[in-house]
């Protein structure tokens, strides 16, 4: 055989196993809500060719191969087991395995590797809980496609309604379409149809009522069937207490912000401060998509090596704030042409670290520029630190944190000489650390990081849902 043929046959190997662990993830969620990942990216509902892309991946990280060949059999002794709720790598499992089997075959290892999601360690849930989105642009869409996707048994979240202001003619279709179908993250993963007598959205089985309203407190959400729910406010129109308080009406138990929260409203960073939430807290901010990004790296720095000052610059998308074509705008320069121009702009990004990092408060500035692309943006953290370090340690470090801290579903890293924007399109994680732009001077540092300041955010609030409803199920390995 020549080594073409060998390559040929190895492929169609792993692609016929890749194919029958398809049923497997997806028996595993819809039955049990366990998530399969690979080094945690899910695999649920995904292709044969993005399974395989998936762990192949994984080789920037630990500089060695991950097939489907050494995952598949930690996949079949776990469908073997009484699973409860929870999130398992199995990339991570397989090259633990590989490194250190413990003297254990490989179903006892998984068995003990898992036994918090075993017997009697199991999460038990009370049924599913209702959310409600309050607008429904590009960050309420986003988050309409994670519920939707993350319903999995039906015990989880469940998107029940959409609150926005009635748009004109063929409103409902219109919003369908927009769900259905996206410029920047591509088409909708499912079905979706529109009942228009009865204002509904029913997109992968999930009924979704549409309540017309520009007014809060004229909606009683138990009159829809909707209780003890939490209402996403992804409008930005109200950013205090006072304000978002208006959403508190019947079956709405809490009130969660999209956008940074003024006052004594808490400023959550899933990851770093989620923590701080209490049982009683009402409202609560997700703070910004800037903030999320640069928090997670920057408490990671810290802890390791101290901060005593840095500039954070952000280079980022612009946004619906902005004008297409020059026009008026209440801020100066953002009524010039987004699409044609960088504009230098302000951000609140660094002064707002100290609500999620109160042991920084201080010691940050920032400024923002907005530049002419529709998604993915970078944080330039220039950085003086405590004591002095090298290229090779801080990245080292920053990739253990990645892989292996309570940081790992905020902090990706990349180590890809190549990489640009677009390849972060879609990214889940707070932030990408980019190791080959990293620059080490002593005790000088800059750090590129980048984050899709859309989904990576969308998806750090959903997060802080599945906190506070209780439904945020544990990972295994544990880091």
């Amino acid at each position: 055989m020549s080594q073409a043929d060998d390559h040929f046959s190895r492929w169609k190997n792993r692609e016929e196993i890749a194919e029958a662990m398809i049923p497997m993830i997806g028996q595993l969620y819809r039955q049990r809500d366990v998530t399969i990942q690979v080094y945690s990216r899910s695999l649920v509902n995904k292709s044969v060719i993005t399974i395989l892309k998936t762990h192949r991946f994984v080789r920037q990280i630990e500089n060695q191969e991950l097939s489907v060949v050494d995952s598949f059999p930690i996949l079949k002794a776990l469908m073997a087991m009484d699973l409860g709720p929870s999130r398992i790598d199995i990339g991570k499992l397989a090259v633990a395995y590989r490194k250190d089997s413990q003297g254990l075959s490989l179903e006892d290892f998984v068995r003990k590797a898992v036994a918090g999601a075993t017997g009697t360690n199991k999460v038990q849930t009370n049924g599913p809980r209702d959310v409600v989105l309050y607008g429904f642009g590009r960050i309420g869409r986003l988050l309409a496609r994670l519920l939707i996707e993350k319903t999995g048994s039906g015990n989880g979240l469940r998107l029940r309604a959409i609150v926005i202001r009635k748009g004109g003619d063929n409103d409902l279709a219109k919003r369908a379409s927009l769900l259905r179908r996206d410029s920047v993250h591509g088409q909708f993963n499912g079905t979706i149809s529109v009942d228009e007598a009865n204002d509904l959205l029913i997109a992968n089985g999930n009924e979704v009522k549409i309540i017309y309203s520009s007014d809060p407190t004229t909606v009683d959400y138990t009159q829809y069937g909707i209780n003890n729910a939490i209402l996403i406010d992804n409008t930005g129109k109200w950013r205090d207490r006072e304000g978002l308080s208006k959403h508190l009406r019947p079956g709405i138990a809490k009130v969660i912000l999209t956008a940074p929260g003024k006052g004594d409203v808490k400023n959550i960073v899933h990851g770093v401060n989620h923590g701080t939430i209490a049982a009683d807290d009402t409202v609560i901010s997700c703070a910004s998509c800037t903030t999320n990004a640069i928090v997670p790296p920057l408490k990671a720095i810290n802890d390791r090596f101290g901060l005593e000052h840095g500039h954070v610059e952000t280079v980022h998308s612009y946004t619906n704030d902005q004008n297409l074509l020059d026009n008026y705008h209440k801020g100066n320069r953002r009524g010039r042409a987004a699409p044609l121009n960088m504009v230098i702009t302000e951000t609140g990004a660094a002064s707002a670290v100290a609500k999620a990092l109160p042991e920084l408060k201080g010691k940050l500035s920032g400024n923002s520029i907005r530049v002419p692309t529709p998604n993915v943006s970078m944080a330039i953290l220039n950085l003086t630190l405590n004591r002095e370090t090298t290229r090779e340690e801080l990245t080292e470090y920053l990739r253990d944190v990645s892989l292996h801290s309570d940081l790992q579903r905020q902090i990706d890293f990349v180590s890809s000489p190549d990489a640009v924007s677009t390849d972060f399109v879609g990214s889940r994680h707070a932030c990408v650390i980019d190791a080959e732009a990293t620059i080490v001077n002593g005790k000088y540092v800059v750090l590129y990081v980048w984050y899709d300041n859309e989904f990576g955010y969308s998806c750090q609030v959903v997060r802080v849902v599945q906190h506070i409803t209780g439904v945020e199920y544990p990972q295994f390995p544990v880091a």
